[in-house]
């Protein structure tokens, strides 16, 4: 039987090579993480093609950014991985990548805050969008802070698309959402613009949703 700490290894490996076979990155763009049962981090490693990136490539790090029995180099964004797993202790899983739609909305500086979708609304809620900072620097954690705790998928204006949820599969999921209502919102743009719902139909989903245990 595979350990805890394998059995994530083996997840965050297949997360990666879901990320590139949909288009989600490309070249060694991205970076996956989850938190183990000890407490540390398991990362991407710098400059790998998550398409090609295997179990032995991750990189074991301590909530302090601290490497962990290995010499290679975590992912260069895991400041905004770890920002996040401190102040959110219900949070198990960051992804964070470029696809193309939802990064295209980010490049416009447009949020994905609009009424348009019942799964969206009440399995997403309002994407956000954080003001542009350079990636790699502290100031990525800055930038997301006023919605970490509200939200667990933002825009990085002119960067990508953070996801983070309570595993793998929901971070990963929650990704696939992302760029779906993108994509969506861009073709609705083409056809003259989304119509919102209004608030009462909001109100009527949340109570119907939440009826269903949904």
């Amino acid at each position: 039987m595979l350990s805890n700490e394998s059995k994530i290894a083996r997840q965050v490996a297949d997360v990666c090579h879901s990320l590139y076979e949909k288009g989600f990155v490309t070249a060694t763009d991205g970076n996956v993480s989850a938190r183990l049962r000890n407490g540390n981090i398991l990362t991407t490693p710098t400059s790998i093609n998550k398409g090609r990136i295997t179990e032995a490539d991750l990189v074991e790090v301590s909530l302090q950014g601290k490497t962990v029995g290995t010499h290679r180099k975590p992912s260069m964004e895991l400041g905004m991985h770890l920002f996040i797993y401190r102040e959110r202790s219900d949070v198990g899983a960051v992804v964070h990548a470029h696809p193309p739609f939802a990064t295209g909305f980010a490049t416009a500086r447009i949020p994905l805050d609009k009424n348009l979708l019942p799964e969206v609304i009440f399995g997403l809620g309002s994407i956000p969008l954080a003001q542009y900072a350079t990636p790699s620097t502290p100031e990525v954690a800055e930038s997301i802070a006023p919605f970490v705790h509200t939200a667990t998928a933002i825009l990085l204006e002119n960067h990508g698309v953070v996801t983070y949820g309570a595993d793998l599969d929901d971070a990963f999921f929650k990704m696939e959402k992302v760029e779906h209502v993108a994509h969506i919102a861009f073709v609705a743009r083409m056809l003259g613009g989304g119509q919102e719902l209004s608030s009462n139909e909001v109100a009527k989903l949340i109570t119907a949703f939440g009826k269903k245990g949904s």
